[in-house]
């Protein structure tokens, strides 16, 4: 499969990552100075954060193929995704351009923030909107809106992303209707001298922007309510809508000593870093939040796990393939030892599973690790590609003994082995396994 991104910046490079990342051949085509290299740290941003999602391996990545004309990047695209500047006539001939060349089967799709399709396709292209949120490689969500998108969805599914069919058009979309909102009232309330850029980020990241993360708007209220739900939450502050406790409609000047002062306040807050530093950063922060919603099977995290459920499994005597998540590390900047724990209790699983000797395989027994004896060979780092092959030394009787050897790019990174009982679980004491069971564990690999 291939895609072809027409514009190389923030979005278009993050839809390239997000692509190439799931094994997809993409070419960019960006005319403007400078393109190849900014597109080039995006992927490396998203190389390092996107696989840290995952406990397994994401595919190979595709090919990547800077285009030296629009056509060249479109022939035979399965996807065409427009990511240039928000000005419309600037968009109708990309698109227009585009959709000359483009497969009649292949999806044409606009990130545009805030024109409908009837604009878009005003000058006669057939495009639908695909609305992504930075970084693209990361946030799952993208607003759809057209009159057929449901293949779009589809692809968008298979690339661990959240499509949101809209059904009407709308300026904006939904999304961005909702930020516009916020952003006008953090605008008047900076203005008039009520709180900075540093405190109106507080407000947000220390208290409801944590509750939006994994319930959203509505369902945050109908707790509110209380046992009466969401009616009870209405009624009680539904009267304040009505006071003057916002200035929502009205848009303050962007002046020069308005934007002076955001500048200001907003190098205060953090112009002591990088922009790479400030990517990074968020990137490490949303992989952590994204991880534990994952295993809580809320908001966002739902979305990483039904994507790495359709992620293959390690194949050969492999038992884990992997990215070393941020979240493992330890004030030393590695991965701490209980990791390494956790990683060869990950591979034994791994090895019961292909073997049929997981519990939910049989009725009432299961493995109980009663040993282990793990050699730290050499450091391992946030990001880090990790393999674990596992060899099975003995299947037989009550025990099960694995030999795990850990590597980065082939380069050893530690050695366990490891002593397993088989228990019945009803008197939770060792008995012996099956000897078919044991046949399939000797042949592992």
């Amino acid at each position: 499969m291939k895609a072809a991104i027409l514009g190389g910046g923030v979005i278009g490079g993050g839809w390239a990552a997000r692509f190439l990342l799931n094994g997809w051949d993409v070419a960019v085509f960006d005319p403007a100075p400078g393109a190849a290299a900014a597109l080039s740290e995006v992927l490396d941003g998203a190389r390092r954060a996107l696989p840290m999602l995952y406990d397994r391996a994401l595919p190979v990545e595709g090919r990547l193929q800077v285009a030296a004309t629009l056509e060249a990047a479109v022939s035979g695209a399965d996807w065409v995704q427009e990511s240039v500047p928000e000005r419309l006539a600037l968009k109708h001939e990309v698109l227009g351009a585009a959709c000359r060349v483009a497969k009649d089967a292949a999806v044409v799709a606009s990130s545009t923030s805030g024109f409908k399709p009837s604009d878009l396709n005003a000058a006669g292209a057939r495009a639908i909107v695909a609305h992504p949120f930075n970084p693209v490689y990361l946030l799952p969500l993208v607003e759809l809106v057209g009159p057929d998108t449901a293949r779009a969805a589809e692809i968008l599914r298979e690339l661990g992303m959240f499509p949101l069919e809209i059904g009407a058009e709308i300026d904006a979309h939904i999304a961005d209707r909702l930020l516009e909102a916020v952003w006008r009232e953090a605008l008047w309330l900076v203005r008039d001298g009520i709180a900075t850029t540093a405190q109106i980020d507080e407000a947000i990241r220390m208290g409801f922007g944590l509750r939006w993360a994994q319930m959203g708007l509505f369902e945050t209220y109908r707790i509110a309510g209380g046992p009466a739900g969401i009616a009870h939450f209405l009624r009680q502050f539904g009267p304040a809508l009505k006071w003057p406790w916002t200035r929502l409609m009205d848009v303050p000047e962007l002046d020069a000593a308005l934007v002076d002062r955001i500048a200001t306040q907003s190098d205060a807050q953090s112009g002591h870093l990088s922009l790479r530093e400030l990517e990074r950063r968020r990137d490490d922060a949303l992989v952590t939040i994204l991880r534990g919603l994952r295993r809580r099977g809320q908001g966002a995290g739902e979305v990483v796990a039904a994507h790495e459920a359709r992620l293959p499994a390690p194949e050969g005597g492999l038992s884990v393939r992997r990215r070393v998540p941020v979240t493992w590390t330890d004030w030393n900047g590695h991965m701490n030892e209980g990791r390494y724990g956790q990683v060869f209790s990950d591979a034994a699983d791994a090895v019961m599973a292909r073997c049929g000797a997981m519990p939910g395989d049989g009725d009432g027994w299961s493995f109980f690790t009663v040993e282990t004896t793990i050699r730290y060979l050499a450091e391992t780092h946030a990001g880090d590609p990790i393999e674990v092959a596992t060899e099975v030394v003995e299947a037989a009787g009550k025990k099960l003994r694995l030999r795990h050897r850990m590597t980065r790019e082939g380069s050893p990174l530690a050695e366990c082995d490891q002593l397993l009982l088989h228990v019945e679980l009803d008197t939770r004491r060792s008995a012996p396994m099956p000897e078919a069971m044991a046949a399939r564990l000797r042949d592992f690999g």
